[in-house]
Parts: structure tokens; C-alpha cells; sequence
């Protein structure tokens, strides 16, 4: 990947620079401007997240199929989207859905959503990344936590989501002093409706508390009635010519 070049857990590059990781965008049939923006050479891409309906759905659809294909030829990871609902699914449903993703996408890694953050959770979850390393090599696993679980996650995983929520949470959020034992590409925030004048003091509240991986939008989840991360933020160009030209660096 030409900036996120670590693909083993706890592995520091040298020329990691912050990019997006794009938690799911609506079907390509609802948003197909926003999956062919995605393959704009030069977006500071470090994956994209692909989710069907709510997973990989019940067979193989030609229109995600496609999409998936067109961000894959473009150098882009592409993640399936794997819901855990915070250890409630079992072992076999996780690793069922992974499955799907590999034999009908493809897929070059995982987002294990709501995914556990206490020290009860990670044998299971240890269990579920060992086995989707088994199933597909060189997996990317993303664990999506949406707040800093303890420690022990870090040890397993590529990358982990320490923060997805309002704007309102995170210009107010404080790091986990565990996290400066790793390098910044190990972790990853999700900010929604974030103002376009705020743009630039998200990007340094990210480089402070040390997330190479972001993605913000000016989009809300309208009190849980919509989500946020399914159309393009308003102030797309905007912020990836803040990223692709080092600004917020």
C-alpha cells in the first residue's frame, strides 16, 4: 500500500502518513459517485470498508462485486465488514461471515465492528483474529472498538478503532496513555459531524493522540436514524487535498 505499509501487528514504517480508512459507504447502486471518487488516483486511501448488508449479505451481489474489483485493481485494501455486536455472535457466525466475504469478494482484510473492549472479551476475540489469519493470508484486521479497549487488543490486531462518535465527544476525548507505546498506524478514529471549519483541528486532535488512520465527515447520524459514513463527507476534496499534500502533517 503506498502509505499504510505495516501488515504485521505491532510493525512501525517509516513513511506512514495519515490517510483515510472509509467505515462503508451505502450500496454502489445509492452511491455510485461516491465508490468511483474512491479510485481518484492519488487519494490517501489506506482501505475501505465493504459492507453488503450488514456483513456479506446472503449471496454474491454483482454490483458490490464490481466495486469491490474496481478499489482492488486500484491498489486500494478493500475489509469486509464483520459485526460482532460486542461478543453477543458466535465464533462460527464471525467466522462464517469472513468466509463469504473471501469466497465472493475477495476481500484483503476484516473490520470486526462492535467489537469487545474489555479484558472479558479478548480470548474470544484472539480466537477470531488467529483463525481469520488462517483463512486468509495476510489478512488486515481492524477491530472496531470505538474506544480504547485495554491493552491486550493492541497485541493481535493490525490496527484498532479507538474512537467513532460526534464531534462533540471528540474534541473533548483524551488518549489512553497505553497507546504511545505504538506508533500512530495502529490506530484509527471516525469523527462525524465534524463542521468544515473545524476540519483542521480534527486533523490535530488525530495527530496529537497519535491515529494515522481518520475519517471525518460533516455528516450526522441523526439521532441514530441514519449513518453518518454512508454518503461523502460535503467537504471531500477539501480534506483530501488537506491530506494528500502533508497539511496535516
Amino acid at each position: 500500500m503506498p502509505y499504510l505499509t505495516s501488515v504485521k501487528p505491532g510493525t512501525a514504517s517509516t513513511d506512514v502518513r495519515t490517510g483515510f480508512g472509509v467505515p462503508g459507504f451505502a450500496h454502489p447502486l445509492v452511491a455510485p459517485a461516491e465508490w468511483r471518487e474512491l479510485t481518484r488516483p492519488g487519494t490517501p486511501l489506506h482501505w475501505v470498508v465493504l459492507n453488503v448488508a450488514d456483513g456479506p449479505g446472503v449471496q454474491p451481489d454483482p454490483h458490490c462485486l464490481e466495486a469491490a474489483g474496481r478499489l482492488r485493481n486500484a491498489g486500494v485494501r478493500v475489509l469486509g465488514h464483520v459485526d460482532t455486536a460486542y461478543g453477543l455472535r458466535t465464533f462460527g457466525e464471525v467466522v462464517s461471515d469472513a468466509h463469504r466475504f473471501l469466497d465472493w469478494y475477495q476481500v484483503d482484510g476484516f473490520l470486526l465492528d462492535r467489537c469487545p473492549a474489555d479484558r472479558a472479551g479478548l480470548p474470544e476475540v484472539r480466537r477470531t483474529v488467529t483463525t481469520l489469519r488462517v483463512i486468509r493470508d495476510d489478512a488486515h484486521i481492524v477491530l472496531g472498538h470505538g474506544t480504547h479497549p485495554c491493552p491486550g487488543y493492541a497485541e493481535d490486531a493490525d490496527q484498532l478503532v479507538t474512537f467513532s462518535g460526534p464531534w462533540s465527544d471528540y474534541r473533548w476525548s483524551q488518549v489512553a496513555e497505553w497507546t504511545a507505546d505504538h506508533p500512530p498506524e495502529r490506530f484509527c478514529h471516525f469523527v462525524h459531524g465534524v463542521p468544515g471549519p473545524h476540519l483542521e483541528e480534527a486533523l490535530r486532535i488525530a495527530r496529537w493522540q497519535g491515529a494515522a488512520t481518520i475519517y471525518f465527515t460533516d455528516h450526522t447520524g441523526r439521532g441514530g436514524r441514519t449513518d453518518p459514513w454512508e454518503p461523502l463527507p460535503g467537504y471531500w476534496d477539501d480534506i483530501v487535498s488537506r491530506i494528500g499534500t502533508g497539511v496535516s502533517e
